[in-house]
């Protein structure tokens, strides 16, 4: 048997499914309940704290034969602007591409005013982005701005 390096961390190869790369680690764990990924029935390996020349420290999180449409994964821009989402098929990568946000967020995100409409009737809540980069979010109802720390997910 071959001796491997002990620095490397073994984790197994997926065949098919959905690696979300680069989350920052104190993330993680909103990318998780985000995706409720305690409900599936498959395959999901979870890194935490590794290692990364680009980020210092991050996180990483592999979906065993699951795929999510292009507006679930999305969202995942909201507390981790820079993940990057790899699909693979038959070992292979075949695409890689960053998170992007919307330009409206439709009953994702909770308003942060008490006073909001949306957190006083049953209605759902609406926030147009008005700067990506930062994740700055303005409620469609009341105009409250809100920005990444402060977002609340529904």
């Amino acid at each position: 048997m071959e001796k491997r390096n002990k620095k490397e961390l073994a984790v197994a190869a997926l065949e098919n499914g959905t690696v979300i790369d680069h989350i920052p680690s104190e993330s993680l764990f909103k990318v998780v309940d985000l995706l409720d990924l305690k409900s599936l029935n498959v395959s999901v390996t979870i890194g935490f704290n590794l290692d990364s020349a680009m980020m210092g420290k991050k996180s990483i999180i592999k979906i065993a034969d699951t795929f999510y449409p292009e507006e679930i994964l999305n969202r995942i821009a909201l507390i981790a602007p820079h993940a990057v989402i790899n699909t693979i098929k038959g070992y292979d990568v075949v695409d890689k591409r960053p998170v992007t946000l919307p330009d409206e967020l439709i009953d994702i995100v909770k308003c942060s005013n008490p006073k909001c409409i949306s957190n006083n009737e049953p209605m759902r809540t609406h926030f147009h982005v008005i700067d990506r980069k930062n994740v700055v979010l303005r409620c469609h109802h009341c105009e409250c701005t809100i920005d990444q720390k402060e977002v609340l997910l529904k």
